[in-house]
């Protein structure tokens, strides 16, 4: 059974396949020939995930599912939240890091609590089916590790290891995407009856 992954981002369309290894599904990408998605105009990460699902399933006639997902700090009202993508003004993974980092530059190390959150919409002929995932953390004053993607190289794990440190499989037992398409995968057959 095949779903589009209804992204651009090459770094969830990577982890999208790992997590889909042991399932009956195959994730694809979007066909190129479709070069942008809808404009992210939600207020929830629900909201945003089921514009971009919704969208590449009509356009395409197959199911798809949308992905939206950010990191929340205490310290910052909940922020960057829903705009985690576009933080900076570049947008780019780097930018946005430091600009978090700049902005807490004044918060210490026991009020930097965050979270990663994730909302799964899986979206097929108006059948929606939807998860949620969560990552506690803290934001670290620095940047470690080379793998990942994202804010995955300042944020800090229950483990004490900053998300970037971990191989694939280490941080897909743990991801906020990874317990969402868990979820998801409980109730997807419901998308084809």
């Amino acid at each position: 059974m095949k779903l589009v992954v209804a992204t651009k981002n090459q770094g969830k369309l990577k982890e999208f396949k790992q997590l889909a290894e042991e399932s009956p599904y195959k994730f694809i990408p979007i066909p190129e020939y479709i070069e942008d998605l809808p404009p992210e105009t939600g207020n929830t990460f629900y909201d945003n995930a089921l514009i971009k699902a919704k969208f590449i399933s009509d356009s395409l006639g197959i199911p798809a599912i949308g992905d939206d997902s950010g990191l929340e700090v205490d310290a910052l009202n909940g922020d960057p939240g829903i705009f985690s993508a576009r933080y900076s003004e570049t947008g780019l993974d780097k930018d946005n890091c430091l600009k978090l980092l700049s902005n807490l530059k004044e918060i210490q190390a026991p009020l930097r609590s965050a979270r990663f959150k994730c909302c799964l919409v899986a979206y097929f002929e108006g059948k929606i089916i939807k998860s949620y995932g969560t990552l506690e953390g803290k934001i670290a004053e620095n940047f470690k590790g080379s793998n990942g993607f994202g804010y995955d190289p300042i944020f800090v794990t229950a483990s004490g290891l900053h998300l970037a440190e971990m191989d694939k499989k280490e941080k897909n037992k743990i991801s906020h995407r990874s317990e969402a398409f868990r979820l998801l995968l409980k109730d997807l057959p419901q998308l084809f009856i």
